[in-house]
């Protein structure tokens, strides 16, 4: 019965409801003009046609002026007594259909409900406002203003059924678009997060496979078993870089949720082994520690440790200097990362544990015009996924500083670990004499 679609022109099927409700409206708009005020039946008179044609004309614009068309419907109704005709549900059909178009329309529930009760107000009262009045009339006002009454219920209950309905679907599509949007997010995340895996297992292991290639070809001549023993390390170095790439990829290509992995998440627990990895490409690092040691979660666990090696990995490839210094601070609520280098910024070729340091080359000036990669980016990244801070720059005496802040959980009191066994021990003890008690 209704067409939102504003000034537009309805569709073919519309216009055949529309006729359809009209001449419905008309119908029974002439039946009501057959019932005569002697309660007797005749044909429809002038003044039925006349009242029929107008009320009924007014139907098909009662979508974009649905007021305007109820108040001309209210007003033919009220005009049915002085025409001679017996007001009743039927001659004032173009009024309810009206009152039902309008509350379906009304911007607020308050218009809606003040339209509809006047309209039933003007044609119940224009009953006793003609003529006599009597019991029957008084009936028959009751149900003349209970049939708009209930067509305007009937649109409220209609127009709240639509809002929910489309209040339903908007929820349902932005729900839509916060998958989409939180898929997207999802997979740029894991991209980030392949990315900066991917850099931090390969990234280490050609930097020390590269250093271990130059000081294998700056000691060729001089110190031949110092070269063999270069390129060995080179081919281990390289080795493992392959099976960590290839792990890395393998895991990339499975479809389905994959199981645990074969070996831990690397942590400070194998952190002597990273240094010696650098010591082998040349790298001396020194390691204090300060504070009392303490277990890490595993993704902290994890992000020290890639920081340390991509830090230290930047020292190789940057620092033109052949030491470097790691510092683990350990407080009450966090451990500090610190590595530090004295190098000038510009890259040497590396040198061997035992052999003298290895002047600058070629390789210098084609790292020095390289583009900067990601190793700040990731650390940075790591540190604040897991609730840290990473802070990274030149040193005003020289040499470059990369400092972390992890967070630690919280410490427990060995103290009131001790009292609390203390206290299951004696209760165990106090159980065990009243079991064995006579």
């Amino acid at each position: 019965m209704t067409n939102t679609g504003g000034g537009g022109p309805r569709p073919r099927t519309s216009w055949w409801r529309e006729g359809a409700i009209t001449t419905l409206a008309f119908a029974l708009c002439l039946l009501g003009g057959v019932l005569q005020v002697d309660d007797t039946l005749s044909p429809p008179s002038v003044s039925a046609y006349v009242i029929a044609v107008v009320s009924c004309a007014v139907l098909p614009v009662r979508h974009r002026a649905p007021l305007a068309a109820l108040a001309a419907t209210t007003a033919v109704g009220v005009l049915v007594p002085p025409l001679g005709l017996l007001l009743t549900p039927l001659i004032v059909t173009p009024a309810v259909i009206t009152t039902y178009s309008y509350s379906l329309a009304a911007r607020t529930e308050r218009r809606a409900a003040s339209a509809v009760v006047l309209t039933c107000a003007a044609l119940a009262a224009a009953i006793p406002a003609f003529g006599d009045f009597s019991w029957k009339d008084a009936s028959r006002m009751g149900v003349v203003a209970a049939f708009p009454l209930v067509a305007g219920v009937l649109g409220h209950s209609v127009r709240n059924r639509r809002a929910y309905l489309e209040a339903v679907e908007e929820r349902a599509r932005r729900a839509e678009q916060n998958r989409e949007s939180e898929a997207r997010r999802r997979v740029a995340e894991e991209r980030v997060r392949i990315a900066r895996e991917l850099h931090d297992l390969v990234a280490h292991q050609i930097t020390l496979a590269n250093a271990q290639a130059t000081v294998a070809a700056h000691l060729f001549d001089t110190r031949p078993e110092q070269t063999r023993t270069s390129l060995k390390e080179l081919v281990e170095t390289t080795s493992h870089a392959l099976d960590e790439l290839r792990a890395t990829v393998g895991l990339l290509r499975q479809s389905g949720d994959t199981a645990a992995p074969a070996e831990p998440a690397p942590g400070l627990s194998r952190l002597p082994t990273l240094l010696e990895s650098f010591r082998r490409a040349g790298l001396e690092v020194s390691v204090h520690q300060e504070g009392t040691v303490r277990p890490l979660p595993p993704g902290v666990d994890l992000t020290a440790y890639r920081i340390v090696q991509e830090a230290l990995t930047n020292v190789t490839k940057h620092a033109g200097t052949g030491s470097a210094r790691v510092r683990l601070v350990w407080t009450g609520d966090r451990v500090t990362i610190t590595v530090a280098d004295d190098g000038g910024g510009t890259r040497t070729a590396p040198t061997a544990s035992t052999g003298p340091t290895a002047s600058s080359g070629p390789t210098a000036s084609a790292a020095a015009d390289r583009s900067p990669g990601y190793g700040l980016i990731g650390m940075r990244e790591r540190a604040t996924t897991v609730g840290g801070h990473l802070s990274a720059g030149r040193r005003p005496e020289g040499g470059f500083l990369v400092s972390a802040q992890l967070p630690l959980p919280p410490a427990q009191d060995p103290t009131r670990d001790r009292d609390r066994a203390t206290t299951t021990e004696e209760g165990q003890m106090t159980d065990g004499e009243a079991g064995g008690a006579p």
